[in-house]
């Protein structure tokens, strides 16, 4: 009891921590970040040029349709001179995209918007990126340039041009961004719970990390940057040739994680990053196949990315990567061995004392209603089967964490 009390008391004293860093950027500093970028696009500052890159794969006509026409919608209305570059694999893509805007943006201006295919040569979402970085330095970049990395399936928001390319222009040390996200979910309703749920824990954790003008991710639906960084061999590098050396298993490169890489390329650099609230990018999830292994197989992925990543932002240093973010990530190794121990725990004591398990199970069910009520003031959409959902979501993540290490 002692043990597990001394846990629970770390663990949710943190996460309070993080709560109170999250309503003091968002009633304190972000107003005032927010009317200063607000002002200086009133008086009429834009990015010389805006560069998009977009990769998509055999993605659905619709949601294509979609994506693209809430970028040309918002370029049309801003007037910024914007290139959009998609990478594909294949013509299916191309096709569809070719034939929406010529039937759909015949009234845009050449000047205003080009649009560029880049069919990529080798296999991989990460060297279709080093191509059209690539591509962007040979049309010509300022470094003063934007530039938007953003997936197929990423449905922008109301004016999420204009909430994120005037940060740049109010803050001329600002290097980088990332947004809010909300998912639309075509699968089952507790997916769709769950994403609800992990989307608003995204933005607690977010809002407190921008305290430290750092994020833990460029989140890879839609992040912003300054183009002096495409000028750089290594920044394309770092994405499309990016790789571990194990003592055991030797070389190997990243097959995804882009935005992690993104992100460990600027910690490396110092720069300072944001994140911008009210910039909503929509997650279009089609979930066909079995619910659980697809929620499985996202935590590989995004445990796997983060577990590489964060192992080489641990050895930066506090100094580089700062003091509350690196321990941010030295906390997220940590946290999933404390999350099995509590369990585990308990199960030992229920052999000696078998009603222990029960008080156990109240703990944990009253615990998880509580970080639920702080986790309801940041989703659009609230669900009583959060809390299961919640301790449920903490053991599978910490159970794949383990597993890949």
């Amino acid at each position: 009891t002692l043990t597990l009390g001394t846990l629970g008391v770390w663990r949710f004293g943190w996460w309070f921590t993080h709560a109170i860093r999250a309503e003091i950027y968002r009633k304190v500093r972000w107003p005032r970040m927010r009317a200063r970028a607000d002002s200086v696009w009133a008086q009429g500052w834009r990015p010389r040029r805006l560069h998009i890159q977009m990769t998509t794969y055999y993605e659905e006509p619709a949601i294509t349709k979609r994506v693209i026409g809430s970028i040309l919608g918002q370029i049309t209305r801003e007037k910024i001179p914007t290139t959009l570059y998609i990478g594909t694999g294949s013509s299916y893509d191309e096709l569809i995209i070719r034939s929406f805007v010529e039937t759909y943006a015949q009234d845009i201006p050449d000047d205003l918007a080009e649009l560029v295919f880049i069919r990529q040569n080798q296999p991989g979402k990460r060297m279709a990126i080093g191509l059209i970085l690539r591509a962007i330095n040979r049309n010509g970049v300022d470094p003063d340039d934007l530039v938007i990395f953003m997936d197929g399936d990423a449905l922008y928001g109301t004016d999420v041009l204009e909430k994120t390319l005037s940060m740049f222009g109010a803050d001329p040390e600002l290097q980088a961004l990332t947004t809010d996200e909300e998912g639309i979910c075509y699968g089952p309703k507790w997916i769709a719970n769950w994403l609800d749920m992990r989307f608003a824990q995204r933005r607690l954790a977010m809002l407190s990390h921008a305290l430290s003008d750092k994020v833990l991710t460029l989140t890879g639906r839609m992040s912003v940057f300054r183009a002096q960084l495409m000028l750089s061999e290594k920044f394309i590098r770092t994405i499309e040739a990016d790789h571990l050396d194990h003592g055991w298993w030797g070389r190997f490169r990243f097959l995804s994680g882009d935005d992690k890489s993104t992100w460990y390329h600027m910690l490396t650099r110092g720069a300072k990053m944001t994140y911008v609230p009210d910039a909503t990018v929509y997650t279009i999830e089609v979930i066909k196949e079995n619910g659980l292994e697809r929620m499985i197989q996202n935590f590989r992925r995004w445990s796997g990315n983060m577990l590489r990543n964060g192992t080489r932002a641990i050895a930066l240093g506090p100094r580089k990567v700062k003091p509350f973010i690196w321990w941010c990530v030295v906390d997220q190794r940590i946290a999933m061995w404390t999350m099995m121990g509590s369990p585990t725990l308990a199960l030992l004591a229920t052999l000696t004392e078998p009603f222990y398990l029960w008080s156990a199970l109240i703990w944990v069910l009253f615990s998880r209603i509580v970080l639920c009520l702080f986790l309801c003031r940041y989703s659009r959409r609230v669900d009583l089967s959060w809390p299961l959902i919640l301790y449920f979501n903490q053991v599978i993540n910490a159970s794949v964490k383990i597993f890949m290490i």
